[in-house]
């Protein structure tokens, strides 16, 4: 087992995430993709899990309308959560050796992924391990959300295909590599959201949208490494919420609304860039500003793309995403502190979101992105300033949230 942090040690006190969890995780947005093939940018697998997790949730969104209720949404985060781990300890396995192997020796593989993982997952709450172990022995275990996850694999995996296909056409292989993927995508094409991404040009447009989001760079003006997109941190985001979500022992809805609004907590910014925080606080009034073109900008571009009937959960994700609510007799109700939500309002009947773990998480995965370059070496005064402020400003609130104190994550990584 690691060993913890000395503040864990003198207190007795259980950290919230593994630090080799947290650096796993991480590892995702090191990982290059389609690295044998010419590339007009880079693709990392930390952002194509995200895009596949945006487009999960757009399918299974669609069953949901024809069938409501056959979706198991724990089922599917945790399903792209462990698909994640799975991914970053076999890297270096290109897909169709992969493929192969797992078709030959997948139960003697899984179990060598699983040695790699236990002591990092082991701890967290909420029988994750036992998720962990289940998803790849038990075929029974959650088939439906295992084809929705399939399924959105191979359309994000298609997404970037398109991108790097035009410059890769005298490559030997490039075609049979073409019809495989539209191969597995027509397998899929029994899924009612499946045909809808492919065939209506709003949703279609959507995911694009969202796709976007991995050309955009965080820190952009600043030297780091590695680099990392506005839609690899929102799913950094979304991983951490999880873990703290079970952390906190959060219903099933609580967790569903934390990790997909931080899943989508940065969406407007397609819109706007990432505008950063010394920018948006030089002038009085600008980060007002910004939010209230954010609103109006995402009425106008986002919200038409996708069915009316999520309006209300989008709008629910995007907007003062920061902010403690639920619902209650037919409105929502926010600056709701945390006790209340952990002892009042855990239940899926008030759908909880806990946007002040959300904001913490976010600042959280910024410190993670400045820490990790420093520790690489490449470490410019704007990066090692952020580290420090984001740092201090954490101890100086001491954030709690239940029995979580968010300083111990920070002390991880200081």
């Amino acid at each position: 087992m690691q060993v913890l942090f000395s503040y864990a040690i003198v207190t007795g006190d259980i950290p919230m995430i593994p630090k080799g969890l947290i650096e796993k995780l991480f590892q995702a947005a090191s990982i290059q993709r389609w690295n044998d093939h010419v590339r007009p940018t880079e693709f990392t697998e930390i952002d194509k899990q995200a895009h596949k997790m945006i487009i999960a949730y757009t399918i299974a969104k669609f069953q949901e309308e024809e069938n409501p209720g056959c979706v198991n949404w724990i089922h599917l985060i945790e399903g792209g959560i462990v698909e994640l781990l799975h991914r970053v300890i076999v890297t270096d396995i290109k897909p169709p050796i992969f493929h192969k192997i797992m078709k030959e020796k997948g139960k003697e593989l899984n179990e060598w992924v699983f040695a790699q993982l236990d002591d990092d997952i082991s701890p967290v709450k909420g029988n994750f391990k036992e998720t962990f172990l289940r998803y790849f022995q038990d075929t029974q275990f959650a088939p439906f959300e295992k084809k929705i996850l399939h399924a959105a694999h191979y359309l994000a995996t298609n997404w970037e295909f398109q991108i790097i296909y035009q410059s890769n056409k005298f490559l030997y292989d490039i075609e049979k590599t073409k019809n495989e993927i539209e191969s597995q995508i027509e397998y899929h094409i029994d899924l009612t959201g499946v045909q809808k991404i492919l065939l209506h040009r709003n949703i279609a447009g959507f995911i694009n949208l969202c796709g976007q989001l991995r050309f955009q760079q965080r820190w952009a003006q600043t030297p780091r490494i590695p680099k990392t997109s506005v839609l690899g941190h929102m799913l950094i985001v979304a991983l951490l919420s999880y873990f703290c979500s079970r952390e906190l022992g959060a219903c099933a809805k609580r967790i569903y609304n934390n990790f997909f609004a931080s899943l989508f907590h940065d969406l407007p910014e397609v819109l706007t860039r990432d505008i950063v925080s010394p920018v948006k606080r030089s002038v009085k009034g600008l980060e007002e500003l910004i939010k209230e073109y954010e609103i109006i900008e995402a009425n106008n571009r986002i919200f038409p793309l996708i069915p009316e009937k999520w309006h209300t959960e989008m709008r629910y994700y995007i907007f003062d995403e920061f902010e403690n609510k639920v619902w209650h007799n037919d409105s929502v109700l926010k600056g709701i502190s945390p006790e209340e939500l952990n002892t009042q309002y855990n239940d899926d009947r008030f759908n909880p979101l806990d946007g002040q773990m959300l904001k913490a998480c976010d600042d959280f995965a910024a410190f993670l992105e400045a820490s990790f370059s420093i520790k690489y070496g490449i470490k410019p005064e704007a990066l090692e300033s952020a580290k420090r402020n984001i740092y201090h400003k954490y101890r100086q609130k001491h954030l709690t949230i239940g029995d979580m104190d968010f300083i111990m994550l920070f002390d991880y990584f200081n």
